[in-house]
């Protein structure tokens, strides 16, 4: 008899384990915080810069921040500074695996007919991924850009599909390319935000870039059916050679377009980009991109929080097949500091929901790190769960149930 109504009680846990969650369990958490809409952090603008070009943008890399700005929507020629995305996509295509630094490119007639800056690549000359970048980064090279624009997806005009496809992934509401290099054109245009955001997207994903972006002087070897020729790259970003820890990045001139510059620099950890678009001349876009620089350098710092040593409370899980799922950190966390403001007053708490109904997916929230700078919360990091949680079936129940009653006896 004893035996019997312990099997019944068994039978009415589990049919009770298996019957629907309910909402409630569903939301409630530890803190009213978790979901809660993050401040924005607004850094100082009312730095006085008398300044020529008419659009400029300085950003902070880590955390997208605007420090200063001037008409950063304007539509406007980029000219060269369109290779930043052309630059982009070609390390997203080698860090897809889809090609290789040593694959060899053969030079369209297409490429090869490029005017403006070039590094004259001849018709079905040879050269290597590796060596095309360095002809884009360090001599802006239209012909490069459009060799390797065909070498990555197969066509000129496909490459820019995926340019255009990319920059509305990156939030450039300002910017439409028609080519990969810079050419004037009636509709090729950008902004100087656009183009701070493709530039973050680039130096902050893709460091290794500033390898080839900082170099001042190299050389390549032109073979053809003429024969062997070297050739030689001089950097066109005159900074790269004047501004202690510059990384970058991208110059770019046209007639139309004046004077372009997406600046990069890092110190301290901290990234910044200063955009300088329409300079009336080459010396200006420098020393205002400079001034943009030593403003940014001077003022701020950068707070940041890796969260790899973050301790994690496994959440339980009703009615799954494990009673608990663990956690781990969306990624690390940056904060702009302005003057003034100290990293010791910046706090964090990490608020895990009490409870999660199964199924859980692998990579689902189940609670956040919240940091706060005083009492002003300024932003909020995802806790993901680590695996994925099935919902117990009645076969799990049954198991689990008899686990723990022979376990109590």
């Amino acid at each position: 008899m004893k035996k019997i109504f312990s099997f019944l009680i068994l039978s009415s846990i589990i049919v009770s384990l298996l019957a629907p969650v309910s909402i409630q369990a569903r939301s409630r958490s530890t803190s009213p915080n978790v979901g809660d809409e993050v401040i924005p952090v607004t850094a100082l603008v009312d730095a006085q810069m008398d300044l020529k070009s008419p659009s400029v943008v300085l950003m902070e890399g880590s955390t997208g921040t605007i420090i200063y700005e001037k008409n950063k929507d304007e539509r406007l020629r980029p000219a060269s500074i369109t290779k930043v995305m052309t630059m982009l996509l070609i390390f997203e295509a080698l860090d897809a695996g889809q090609i290789r630094l040593m694959d060899e490119v053969t030079v369209s007639e297409h490429a090869a007919s490029m005017g403006g800056s070039q590094v004259y690549l001849e018709p079905y000359e040879v050269q290597t991924v590796e060596t095309m970048i360095k002809c884009i980064s360090i001599a802006s090279a239209n012909d490069a850009s459009v060799a390797m624009a065909e070498f990555v997806a197969g066509s000129e005009d496909e490459f820019v599909a995926r340019m255009n496809q990319r920059a509305k992934e990156l939030g450039m509401k300002n910017t439409n390319f028609v080519n990969s290099c810079g050419l004037d054109d009636d509709n090729h245009y950008s902004s100087a935000y656009d183009i701070a955001l493709m530039s973050k997207e680039l130096i902050t994903k893709y460091p290794q870039v500033s390898q080839y972006a900082t170099v001042w002087m190299d050389t390549i070897i032109h073979t053809t059916r003429k024969g062997q020729s070297e050739f030689g790259l001089t950097n066109t970003n005159k900074l790269v050679r004047f501004y202690e820890g510059a990384t970058g990045l991208k110059t770019g001139s046209t007639s139309l377009a004046k004077y372009c510059l997406s600046a990069t620099a890092k110190k301290n950890n901290m990234d910044l980009i200063a955009v300088i678009m329409a300079a009336p001349d080459t010396k200006t876009r420098f020393a205002e991109a400079t001034k943009l620089l030593n403003y940014g350098f001077a003022n701020y710092s950068i707070y940041q929080d890796d969260n790899e040593a973050e301790p994690i409370t496994p959440v339980r899980v009703l009615k799954g097949v494990n009673d608990y799922v663990e956690g781990r950190p969306a990624g690390p966390f940056s904060y702009l500091c302005s003057k003034g403001r100290t990293h010791e007053n910046i706090r964090k708490e990490v608020v895990m929901l009490e409870e999660v109904p199964a199924p859980v997916a692998q990579n689902d929230k189940i609670g956040e790190i919240v940091y706060y700078y005083d009492k002003e919360k300024i932003g909020t990091i995802d806790i993901l769960a680590t695996e994925a949680i099935d919902k117990a079936g009645f076969k799990d129940c049954f198991v689990k149930l008899l686990r723990q009653y022979f376990l109590a006896n």
